[in-house]
């Protein structure tokens, strides 16, 4: 009989190699699943055999690869559904979209990671969409940023010490450029991105708080670099930073964020 302590430690593992295709936009194999987390290849693969029959995976025989099944969608599907921010923040991003004219999203975060989970669309000819169910590093971009500055400093030193990926020619990789940035973000409770997820994009974002004080995501405005100037952020950050304070005090939050208290005072100036 499995002790309890080896049943957890079954499940964890079983629960890491499952995020792994949280992670990856592709089809993995054994052998980099393997890599990457550690484990054996015949656990790795007793794990993604069970996952297989019981439909969270696919096999592809031509490749000897694997990629999330039927199983997996559904349960992505119906998280969205019962999200508890995703539901609060809904007004908040159609209202934040009217206001701004941009895209208007909502992003969760994961341990080490966030993904969108919901959106409003610009209704402008070219504008920014994004992939909702899909895990994002923190370190890039105006969203995963602005979540990351509000982490303990002890997270945060454990994400800066591990290898960042660099997705395009803008993205921050630097451990003390970064550190910089996140104090920015954390004084200023807003964070502002050019490019550094995805070219030619824009965006920026406000931290949403939970009922105990946490941060457990963010609200953004999203738009083509060209449109999200400096200028076009400064008049978008007060409409944005009222969205991820109303989502936040719909969760439970009764603090006071940081980007609230810098607009109150300069409306006192």
């Amino acid at each position: 009989m499995e002790s309890s302590g080896a049943g957890t430690t079954s499940a964890a593992r079983a629960a890491e190699v499952l995020l792994e295709f949280g992670r990856r936009s592709s089809a993995l194999g054994v052998s980099e699943i393997a890599r990457t987390t550690g484990m054996s290849k015949a656990v790795v693969h007793r794990i993604l055999t069970t996952f297989v029959e019981c439909g969270l995976l696919l096999y592809e025989p031509a490749t000897r690869r694997y990629l999330l099944g039927p199983a997996a969608a559904t349960l992505g599907a119906r998280a969205l559904d019962v999200s508890p921010l995703r539901r609060v923040a809904r007004e908040a991003l159609i209202e934040l979209q009217r206001a701004t004219g941009e895209t208007a999203t909502v992003s969760g975060r994961l341990p080490g990671g966030r993904v969108y989970l919901d959106q409003v669309e610009s209704t402008k000819e070219i504008k920014m969409t994004v992939e909702l169910g899909r895990r994002f590093e923190l370190h890039s971009g105006s969203s995963g940023r602005v979540i990351l500055a509000h982490l303990s400093d002890d997270e945060q030193e454990d994400l800066l010490s591990r290898p960042l990926a660099r997705l395009t020619e803008n993205t921050m990789v630097d451990p003390e450029s970064l550190r910089t940035a996140l104090r920015d973000a954390r004084e200023r409770g807003v964070c502002r991105s050019t490019g550094e997820r995805q070219e030619g994009a824009g965006s920026i974002a406000a931290p949403v708080f939970g009922a105990d004080g946490a941060v457990i995501g963010a609200v953004s405005v999203c738009g083509p670099g060209y449109r999200m100037t400096e200028d076009a952020c400064e008049r978008h950050e007060e409409a944005l930073v009222a969205a991820a304070r109303r989502v936040s005090r719909a969760l439970g939050y009764r603090g006071q964020d940081a980007a609230a208290v810098n607009i109150v005072a300069a409306e006192r100036v």
